[in-house]
């Protein structure tokens, strides 16, 4: 039943038109859990298959064959769960929320197109993850579009702190899947190597601000079991610095994605707590509007009242979730902007140590120093970032003599 008001309405039948709706947007919210949860679980499936078709591809399908068949087959029965989850639609919110939905769907059905060119090897590792990272993308926006109608504090902050950690196990996801490219190839590029780095440092910002709105014990379950093992951090240190071809690749991209797998999948835990934490949440302030009785005069004075203190918290509370979606973009374009920074850092930084190398060994000053190098760049059509890595490169065998 829809929240109606008199004919000439009063202070009392806005009221209870108030609690009439907030009523619904609980009863809708229970709904909505559980199309999170489906949505939790299509993404994890989708975040293990991105992983697989990664150490797939660059082994030229010599690994992970019948982990990537089952991964596509977990994912397809997980997305049939999430049709049927938004095949009547009435109690979602928002045309935003529509949106949301039709463009998840709208990747989600280039899947069988996107398997099709990772089993035939047609599509390059960078490509194919990227195709699996738009899909994410989309399908994770559809949780804080879910929240546009809710006003109970408790409510708001626990899908606040659900939404962040949600980004943070994708942004895991990524660094799994960038990792296996890696060790599968071998070697680390600079891009590559950079992507990793950005993954790891986005997501621990977005696990540090699930921290700052989630209750203890799921932070507790978070530091217990969502932090990644010595081991893990090694191998980071390893991707992040140098990767020597020792022979070992092949088993080393295996035990990345074993000890990454079992970090997101503990993660997946703890996000499981965090749907049950909303769904119960829900039911909670959802008991207390069934047990209030009707307003009255004084209930209504109260009310009114109290309106600038206790309700401005809890509408502040309400803003949390389009902030956390403003910070869902923000990540993104920051870790852009980030690595081309330190990608130009990087190349200044080579530069400069064959500015310094010609300045020591020909006596160069720093201008002709600049020059050469410059001029050397051109007769070869080359950046000049390219013919002084080339030259660094050989530092320890280059043998001019200093210039007297």
């Amino acid at each position: 039943m829809k929240a109606t008001v008199a004919a000439n309405p009063t202070a009392r039948d806005f009221l209870i038109a108030a609690r009439t709706r907030g009523r619904e947007q609980l009863q809708d919210i229970l709904q909505i859990g559980e199309l999170t949860g489906c949505i939790a679980r299509l993404a994890h499936m989708l975040q293990r298959e991105r992983g697989a078709s990664n150490i797939w591809l660059c082994s030229s399908g010599q690994l992970f064959g019948d982990q990537h068949q089952r991964c596509i087959a977990e994912v397809d029965r997980e997305l049939a769960h999430f049709r049927l989850a938004i095949a009547e639609p009435d109690y979602l919110p928002g045309s935003a929320l529509f949106v949301s939905l039709a463009c998840a769907l709208h990747y989600l059905e280039r899947l069988p197109e996107l398997r099709v060119q990772i089993t035939a090897q047609q599509i390059q590792p960078l490509h194919a993850m990227e195709q699996f990272n738009l899909t994410l993308r989309h399908l994770l926006s559809i949780v804080p579009e879910t929240s546009n109608v809710i006003d109970e504090a408790g409510v708001a902050r626990a899908l606040a702190a659900l939404f962040s950690f949600m980004q943070g196990k994708e942004l895991a996801g990524q660094e799994r899947a960038i990792g296996a490219l890696g060790f599968t190839q071998g070697e680390f590029s600079d891009t590559l190597r950079q992507q990793l780095v950005d993954r790891i440092d986005s997501q621990q910002r977005c696990f540090d601000a699930f921290c700052s709105m989630a209750e203890l014990p799921l932070r507790q379950q978070f530091l217990d079991c969502g932090e990644p093992c010595r081991e893990t951090e090694q191998l980071r240190r390893m991707a992040c610095t140098r990767l020597l071809h020792d022979g070992d690749e092949p088993q080393r991209a295996l035990r990345w994605f074993a000890l990454l797998t079992t970090r997101i999948d503990a993660l997946k835990e703890v996000e499981d707590a965090l749907i049950d934490a909303v769904m119960a949440q829900a039911q909670q302030a959802l008991g207390q509007v069934l047990q209030e009785r009707e307003p009255g005069e004084s209930d209504i004075a109260s009310w009114v009242a109290g309106h600038g203190g206790q309700e401005g918290e809890r509408y502040f509370d309400r803003h949390l979730l389009p902030l956390v979606r403003q910070q869902a973009q923000q990540l993104e374009t920051m870790a852009q902007q980030l690595a081309s920074l330190k990608a130009t850092l990087e190349e200044r930084k080579v530069i400069d140590q064959a500015k310094a190398m010609l300045i020591h060994h020909q006596g160069y000053s720093e201008e002709q120093a600049w020059q050469t190098l410059r001029k050397m760049a051109m007769n070869q059509n080359k950046r000049m970032v390219d013919v002084a890595s080339a030259m660094v490169s050989v530092a320890d065998i280059w043998r001019l003599p200093t210039k007297e």
